[in-house]
């Protein structure tokens, strides 16, 4: 009755979780974080409040219409013999018109200064959507490694569990001592414990992706093609040229980068705005101009015959501070400091960028080239296992040649496993060093 318990308890709940999990490919995983992602999310309101900075700058530009009024009563009404001196109350309404300027157009340039904060939140935004990609990417791979590890682990077991079998029938019959059994007992216990330590780093791998990602249901992923051969990544190494570049042009794939990368691009409009914020502030040696109309509107109660009801009248200021204690010189000299500072920035940033392209560059070739010496370790790894399994069954090798020849094997296994997905990440890596990440994600551009 316990046993019927457990199994219904099992297919009902287990069995549907198992057969309705979500798969997901990479460009699946893509698409569910652009959406999810609370980072990108953050990026996304700071371009939000670049653009409603861009409205504030546009509203100084709009003149100011404003209406006002006012009730005074008095504790009573005083006059002459025909003058009224004090009435017992007044009301005073009007609207007025109000447009403050500089004579250098300081205005005009914070909002230059405003509209270029809004293309450096969107290329910030586009920066922390590559990097996220990447992200999501390499905790995709990792994934992809650690179930590659329990397969190459549960099948390390399977084999060893064999040679137990072998060992111990040959020890029956004499042929061998008990000390080969005990270390085929041995090394099969340490394959069984690796087993256990693959199954716990796959959850692991798992719960890093579902996080990354945000999913929070059953999911399984699907891998890309891992066996290639050298023409079909040869192909994949040509399909990851970037505009006129060829892979083995160094110096065009910086020069590529420096102009695609979100990076590059922010500081440059940092910089450019720098340039800004010195024409900006220099401004303040012009004079200010102000230009007001107004309409006030007056009645008393008691009413003179004398008084004026009604104004309609234009002002024009003219402000010039001669003197504010070296406060503009001040405000000059620190917007030429930035200046400078966004001038060292970009330049640092260009070198940092070239080395990355490059380290990018050497790493996705030497992926490439050691894939094959990897696939040829494998199966010459897994025809020597076979081998010197059979001559163990015939006596003709002993325990610890099937021991080595099988740890050869799972060694070759595991770093060919390795070097696959890693030249996958590779090639993304090149691309987001590149800037294109995003772009060939997003189909933005044709090459891709």
């Amino acid at each position: 009755m316990k046993k019927a318990i457990i199994f219904l308890f099992f297919f009902l709940n287990v069995v549907p979780y198992c057969a309705y999990a979500d798969e997901y490919s990479l460009e699946d995983l893509y698409r569910l974080a652009l959406e999810k992602s609370e980072t990108i999310k953050i990026a996304e309101e700071d371009l939000y409040i670049s653009e409603r900075q861009k409205d504030k700058a546009k509203a100084v530009l709009m003149p100011t219409l404003s209406a006002f009024g006012n009730h005074t009563r008095y504790n009573e009404s005083k006059s002459s013999d025909t003058t009224l001196i004090q009435p017992d109350y007044t009301n005073d309404w009007g609207v007025r018109l109000d447009q403050s300027m500089s004579l250098s157009g300081r205005e005009l340039t914070a909002f230059k200064i405003a509209k270029e904060g809004i293309e450096k939140s969107r290329e910030d935004l586009d920066a922390v959507k590559e990097e996220y990609l990447l992200t999501v990417a390499s905790s995709y791979y990792d994934l992809l490694k650690a179930k590659k590890a329990r397969e190459i682990a549960g099948a390390n077991v399977e084999r060893l569990t064999k040679h137990r079998d072998a060992a111990a029938t040959r020890l029956k019959v004499g042929e061998v001592t008990k000390t080969v059994l005990l270390r085929a007992e041995a090394e099969l216990a340490g394959s069984q414990s690796e087993l256990i330590r693959s199954e716990n780093s796959l959850r692991l791998a798992k719960s890093i992706l579902a996080r990354t990602v945000g999913i929070t249901w059953a999911f399984e992923v699907k891998g890309p093609e891992f066996d290639k051969d050298m023409e079909t990544r040869e192909q994949e190494l040509l399909d990851t040229l970037i505009g006129d570049c060829r892979l083995a042009t160094l110096e065009c794939l910086s020069q590529k980068a420096f102009s695609e990368r979100a990076e590059v691009k922010t500081v440059t409009i940092q910089r450019q705005i720098a340039e800004d914020q010195v024409k900006y502030t220099k401004g303040s040696y012009w004079p200010d101009v102000s230009v007001e109309g107004v309409y006030h509107r007056q009645e008393n109660s008691p009413s003179t015959a004398f008084g004026l009801d009604e104004r309609i009248y234009g002002a024009l200021k003219l402000n010039f501070p001669f003197f504010e204690g070296g406060l503009r010189v001040a405000e000059v000299r620190e917007a030429n400091a930035k200046l400078r500072q966004a001038d060292h920035r970009l330049a640092d940033l260009k070198y940092t960028v070239g080395v990355e392209v490059e380290n990018a560059y050497l790493n996705l070739l030497t992926v490439s080239a050691v894939i094959d010496k990897l696939q040829a370790e494998a199966e010459y790894a897994a025809d020597n296992y076979n081998s010197v399994t059979k001559q163990f069954q015939y006596g003709l090798a002993d325990s610890i040649d099937v021991i080595d020849a099988n740890t050869l094997l799972v060694t070759s296994e595991r770093e060919l496993a390795n070097a696959g997905y890693d030249y996958e990440l590779a090639i993304l890596n090149l691309k987001r060093a590149a800037g294109t990440l995003l772009k060939s994600v997003t189909g933005d551009q044709a090459t891709y």
